[in-house]
């Protein structure tokens, strides 16, 4: 195979000795033409009023995309996407084997590796996951690999006994690392269970049960309604906070845009250490966000500024407002409309229990602890799953070169 048809880093990746390069379509059979596409509309028509066990799997460029009541394939070939795949990416795959019965819509690529020619796992390995595809269909609006690409995708080839023992190998490790991936999966979203869990242990205990039952408004010397100006990215203060500017609990306030304001307005909306600010509509109606050590800023319309008394602690009903308590009067709000929304009104009416000041400052610092080693918890566990994630294309990169 003549380098000249290789992307650039493939070229100059040496083999062993007795490997060589080969292209895709010179150890695969495509068995696209036996294909026939079949659009959305037609397949829920072929599978309306069936039962799931009398339906076939049909799949696209990524993996099972629903059923059907027929079947192209009865044999184990390997998928392709075509188009809709994770070209570029160095740890989603873009292939993928089936077996069965099963249909192939027209997004994804079938191949039959060629019997005595190539090893079906090692064939399988060999294009699962590869970045430098991306190449080869850079410059589409939507990105395809169209057959004659697809059939130029280089693939280094060792003697048929040492593609078995490499697949062999690659079987184990490959298992190895998803059942690393699971658990850690399984981990992080027990520690993302975690805060719900510690909030029931504060507003739903036995104390709890007695403190006193108060509605928010009577708590608050201020529950008001933002300020309305358009964003200025080339002011810089006072920031002027939106709904968008809110991501995970977090506020990058060096990226927030300024606005014009005149002195009264800013002095009218300006926030504070201690505010707490809801969101109104949107997908993240109800949602709040505490304010601490704030730059000089103001808040948007779109978000309701809620200010203590000096009887209350900040952080205490911050949490209150993360509980289930919280949310299920959210939800109760939303009965006979399309959807929750909070406005000052709705939010002063809230009930939320209260215990004293003292008890109030003791939860809110055991509370804030325990969501601090929550994110420590979680940032950790999700940096482990990103190795993981990439372990896939490390172990490919080694046997592909010869290293296993």
């Amino acid at each position: 195979m003549s380098t000249e048809t290789l992307p650039p880093d493939t070229a100059k990746r040496p083999l062993p000795p007795g490997w060589r390069w080969v292209r895709l379509g010179e150890v695969c059979e495509f068995l696209d033409s036996r294909r026939i596409p079949v659009n959305e509309e037609e397949r829920k028509r072929r599978i309306s009023g069936k039962k799931q066990s009398d339906l076939f799997p049909y799949y696209g460029a990524n993996g099972q995309v629903g059923w059907i009541d027929d079947y192209l394939f009865d044999e184990p070939l390997i998928l392709l996407a075509e188009d809709g795949g994770n070209f570029g990416s160095a740890d989603k795959p873009i292939a993928y084997a089936v077996t069965g019965r099963y249909w192939v819509n027209n997004h994804a690529h079938v191949l039959r590796p060629r019997d005595g020619v190539i090893d079906f796992d090692y064939c399988l390995h060999s294009i699962a996951i590869r970045p430098d595809v991306g190449d080869l269909v850079a410059g589409s609006t939507r990105a395809k690999l169209n057959q004659e690409i697809a059939a130029r995708i280089p693939i280094p080839l060792p003697p048929l006994s040492e593609q078995k023992r490499i697949a062999g190998i690659l079987r184990e490790q490959m298992a190895a690392v998803e059942r690393a991936r699971r658990a850690a999966e399984e981990q992080l979203q027990a520690a993302k269970a975690l805060p719900a869990a510690y909030l029931r242990e504060v507003f739903e205990s036995e104390e709890a049960k007695g403190w006193q039952i108060r509605n928010v408004g009577d708590l608050c010397d201020q529950i008001d309604y933002g300020y309305t100006a358009s964003a200025d990215f080339s002011i810089k203060e006072p920031r002027f906070l939106r709904i968008t500017d809110i991501q995970n609990g977090q506020v990058a306030w060096d990226k927030v845009p300024g606005c014009k304001i005149t002195p009264e307005d800013e002095a009218a909306n300006n926030l504070r250490d201690g505010d707490i600010v809801f969101a109104r509509t949107g997908a993240t109606t109800g949602k709040s966000f505490l304010i601490r050590q704030p730059p000089r800023s103001v808040f948007a319309s779109y978000l309701i500024r809620l200010r203590a008394k000096p009887e209350v602690n900040a952080e205490f009903m911050y949490a209150f407002f993360q509980s289930d308590g919280y949310w299920q009067q959210i939800r109760a709000s939303a009965r006979g409309a399309g959807q929750p929304n909070v406005n000052a009104k709705l939010l002063a009416a809230m009930t939320m229990p209260l215990p004293p000041l003292a008890t109030q400052r003791r939860i809110a610092a055991q509370i804030s602890e325990q969501m601090a080693s929550v994110e420590r918890l979680r940032k950790a566990l999700e940096e482990q799953l990103e190795a993981i994630n990439k372990l896939p294309a490390a172990l490919l990169r080694r046997a592909f070169s010869g290293e296993l």
